[in-house]
């Protein structure tokens, strides 16, 4: 049995930090994960501006609702979802995801939460487990799946690498030239005639 396991931010959506770095005037928020493979790290110097600029999950979630999926995105995912079973796995957080994953037509997605105060601060937030995409991808092997996996950041190599075909999608010149030996791709009909091809090899 296949499991197609897919990143959101830079794949299916746009960055959403980057969103919100424009929006707020912020430059620093733009950095994302495809500049910082340590995700905690990230996060906390993240968690730092917001509390220097008084801003809250409020602002962010204001952001998030101007954001659409990026073109042809939900078509990609529909027609993957006759294909075979979707997963969307994400460092993002349950607070981020809602209304990008209505969007997209109500995608399964596994993704973190952020512990917000009474107020709107983020204080902090929760990983749903450490290495969250690679973690997963290995406890669905070992309930029998098959995985494919496509991301476009640091943190997608590990899920990529531990799946029986996995592809870079949408991303950075550096992230390619790294890892000369990982198919990458721009386009969504690309990608998904990889899927195809993974999912049937006698095809």
């Amino acid at each position: 049995m296949n499991i197609v396991c897919l990143d959101m931010e830079g794949v299916l959506v746009p960055e959403i930090w980057i969103a919100f770095s424009k929006a707020s005037g912020i430059p620093e928020l733009s950095r994302t994960t495809r500049d910082e493979p340590d995700y905690n790290k990230l996060m906390k110097w993240r968690l730092g501006i917001l509390k220097e600029h008084g801003l809250g999950l409020k602002e962010i979630q204001d952001v998030i609702a101007t954001i659409e999926p990026m073109p042809g995105a939900k078509e990609f995912l529909d027609e993957l979802r006759t294909m075979t079973q979707v997963i969307i796995l994400s460092d993002t957080f349950t607070q981020f995801a809602k209304p990008l994953m209505k969007k997209l037509g109500w995608p399964t997605i596994f993704c973190n939460t952020l512990e917000v105060a009474e107020s709107g601060e983020v204080t902090g937030f929760k990983m749903r487990v450490e290495q969250s995409k690679l973690a997963t991808v290995k406890a669905l092997q070992s309930i029998g799946y098959e995985t494919i996996a496509a991301g476009d950041s640091y943190n997608d190599l590990g899920m990529i690498r531990a799946s029986k075909a996995g592809f870079l999608f949408k991303s950075t010149e550096k992230i390619i030239a790294d890892n000369p030996d990982l198919q990458a791709f721009e386009e969504f009909d690309d990608l998904l005639a990889a899927i195809r091809g993974a999912l049937d090899p006698f095809n």
